[in-house]
């Protein structure tokens, strides 16, 4: 087994520790930053995001996982922008205001990174106006907008008329999830896609930003 092979295994397993060495001894191999990164962890991270949506996994297994992933790429960030690999896309994320819930947020972070992207979260109980102001500060592609709660569902909407207000509606893709929220809200409020789950969110985003 190489050392990109063995490295997605023990990423999927979420063994930290493990999944550091194997990255130093692929750097001390020789192998370059951006191949680590896409067949060692994101290849790793990728089987289990899609375990993840056929119920194979659970949140703590993508959450070991995730961090693993994590530490992984911190050895690898210096290295990365020496060779001048570039991201995939920018996303903002967050809970809506009103709203304290966020491992589901965290999940969703966690898989955008994942994938590639650069993820700026702004934490929980996040007003329309902070998710508009901080895709334009970041020039985000992507705004992600969860909420676990009925009673704050309708902020989403907010986050779209603000968007409209500050003339980015057109240049921004707005996605929400959470558990009350349905394809018939997304339809409702107008945001672009309504995604069930955290693996298929970063896929989404990820074809948003091409």
């Amino acid at each position: 087994m190489s050392v990109l092979q063995e490295l997605c295994t023990v990423l999927q397993r979420g063994r930290l520790p493990k999944v550091k060495e194997l990255v130093e001894q692929a750097i001390s191999e020789g192998i370059a930053a951006e191949v680590i990164l896409e067949e060692g962890l994101l290849s790793g991270m990728a089987i289990i995001g899609e375990k993840f949506k056929k119920n194979e996994v659970f949140i703590p297994e993508v959450m070991m996982a995730a961090r693993a992933m994590n530490a992984g790429v911190e050895l690898l960030r210096p290295l990365l922008v020496s060779e001048g690999v570039s991201k995939k896309g920018t996303a903002v994320i967050g809970t809506v205001k009103g709203d304290q819930h966020d491992i589901g947020k965290n999940i969703c972070k966690m898989m955008l990174e994942a994938k590639g992207m650069e993820v700026f979260d702004l934490g929980t109980d996040v007003s329309a106006d902070t998710f508009v102001a901080k895709a334009i500060e970041h020039n985000a592609s992507v705004i992600c907008c969860s909420a676990l709660l009925t009673t704050t569902m309708n902020e989403m909407k907010q986050v779209i008329l603000k968007a409209q207000d500050a003339g980015i509606r057109d240049k921004v893709t707005i996605m929400i999830g959470g558990a009350p929220v349905t394809q018939e809200f997304c339809d409702q409020i107008t945001a672009d896609y309504y995604t069930p789950d955290a693996a298929t969110c970063s896929e989404v985003a990820l074809n948003a930003c091409k």
